[in-house]
């Protein structure tokens, strides 16, 4: 028994040393296989390419797939070059009106996305503001002159349509609410009008807000590289669907510095449906003036970090007062879709639609709850009625207009007010030297109460070289008041 038991304990003892060699073995094996996968690779960084199907792992078939959709624009405007004298009373009295100033053509260049086969196409506002002619160009060089029939200065996108029957090779649409944070993107357009470029990067951030850029801030922010001349291009996802209209750049030095911006192509589709209908983007009304959560508000109403748009204003019988909707309540969420200023809020609206219910998630002293809206067209209670300053007035280069729903919405200017609202201010007109602003609410005219654009321009021609004007800005009456040559600007 104890010579079975010395052969078991031999052959036991076999196994573990054959067992451990083996490991061994196993384990040379695996580094040798480690350090020729290591060669290997280095081998396949240094080396050139070999066959047509690595030649090919590239950006090359999606740029093939969306070339012939980018464009160019080019944009020709004729501009007048103003006296800085005209309307200045004291200059006037002694040397007469000034003459008018010479005109002359001023070309703008960007880019442009094909979305239809018939020759529709998408572009950024500014490069066709004021045009008088507007020619688009294809990548092989062929031109077509275009007509604008929708234009949006608040969104900074325009539709343009080629004229006659020649097909064109339109980009797919992409839902741009699926993109995130790192996507790989491709910037195609015509920086600085040397031809069609193409650069790639990532998305670096979602609903930017970014002043400057447009009054309808909602982003997709990019590191590909735009410069000028890309504004209107298009921004691809990596299967060649559109998520973007590049629009602006954050720069310093006039070229890229990898932070770029891109209209999505979800307001982009608002826009092209628009412009099936009408000449301008059509947006939703609801009757609410919001204000942003600061830190400070945040804490009052015993949040836990500032977030959402607070109600600061509702007009009577309106969408959101009759759904519910208090001053004082914080909109948290529209459909599910955090909203965290108030531009993410005017463009969750707008890409929701018009004739659409929006569900709205408010904090109310505590209490999150939820309240339908539904979304309508701003009502124009009286008639806009817009009118230019007369070429003499002290406020020459201004244009003014009768407040109502739909043109507070235009004009931006919160929901509720009444009276005359200035809508334009020309850059270097009297108007601009006599400090009004666009937004401006004119309320006394030499202490005379102002309440339709009637007024305004009978009494504005009575004005001589002594005058004041109060105007209401940002919730706050101003003076503007000159006396001979003396000019002050004061609160009331």
């Amino acid at each position: 028994m104890l010579r079975h038991f010395s052969i078991a304990l031999i052959f036991a003892s076999t196994l573990l040393v054959t067992a451990s060699v083996r490991a061994e073995q196993a384990n040379q094996v695996l580094e040798q296989a480690i350090e020729k996968m290591l060669q290997r690779r280095d081998e396949l960084m240094k080396r050139v390419p070999e066959g047509r199907s690595e030649i090919q792992l590239s950006f090359a078939p999606l740029v093939k797939r969306v070339s012939d959709s980018v464009v160019n624009v080019y944009a020709e405007r004729k501009v007048v070059q103003r006296s800085p004298f005209a309307g200045d009373p004291f200059f006037e009295r002694f040397f007469g009106s000034p003459k008018q100033g010479r005109s002359r053509n001023q070309n703008s260049l960007g880019s442009g996305v094909i979305v239809s086969a018939n020759g529709v196409v998408v572009t950024n506002h500014h490069v066709i503001k004021g045009a008088d002619q507007v020619k688009i160009a294809l990548a092989d060089g062929r031109e077509y002159s275009a007509d604008i029939i929708l234009k949006d200065e608040a969104s900074d996108l325009a539709i343009l349509k080629v004229q006659g029957d020649a097909k064109f090779q339109p980009v797919t649409i992409g839902d741009a609410e699926e993109s995130e944070v790192g996507d790989l993107v491709l910037a195609v357009g015509n920086p600085f009008g040397v031809g069609q470029t193409v650069t790639s990067g990532i998305i670096s951030a979602l609903a930017r807000s970014t002043r400057g850029v447009s009054d309808f801030g909602f982003f997709i922010q990019t590191d590909a590289a735009i410069n000028p001349g890309n504004s209107g291009g298009a921004l691809i996802n990596m299967k060649g669907e559109l998520i973007g209209i590049n629009t602006a750049i954050y720069s310093r030095s006039g070229g890229s510095n990898g932070i770029g911006f891109a209209i999505p192509s979800n307001m982009v589709q608002v826009a092209i449906r628009s412009s099936e209908t009408g000449d301008t983007l059509s947006r939703p009304w609801i009757g609410i003036s919001f204000q942003g959560v600061s830190a400070d508000i945040a804490e009052s109403l015993g949040m836990a970090r500032p977030e959402g748009v607070l109600v600061a204003g509702l007009v009577d019988g309106g969408p959101a007062q009759d759904a519910g909707i208090q001053i004082g309540d914080v909109v948290l969420a529209v459909n599910d879709n955090q909203i965290p200023h108030i531009n993410a809020l005017d463009y969750r609206l707008t890409t929701v639609g018009i004739g659409n219910v929006a569900s709205f998630t408010i904090l109310r002293r505590g209490k999150v709850l939820v309240r339908d809206i539904k979304l309508m067209v701003a009502p124009e209670t009286v008639p806009a009625n817009e009118t230019p300053f007369p070429d003499r007035s002290v406020f020459a280069g201004a244009i003014v207009g009768n407040l109502s729903p739909a043109l507070a919405q235009k004009a931006r200017l919160p929901a509720g007010l009444e009276g005359v609202a200035v809508l334009r201010v020309a850059r270097g007109s009297p108007a601009a030297a006599n400090r009004l602003q666009r937004g401006d609410v004119i309320r006394y005219i030499n202490e005379v109460p102002v309440n339709s654009v009637k007024d305004v321009m009978r009494l504005i021609r009575k004005l001589g070289r002594n005058w004041a004007v109060v105007v209401e800005r940002g919730g706050r009456e101003i003076v503007l008041q000159r006396n001979g040559n003396f000019f002050r600007q004061y609160p009331r």
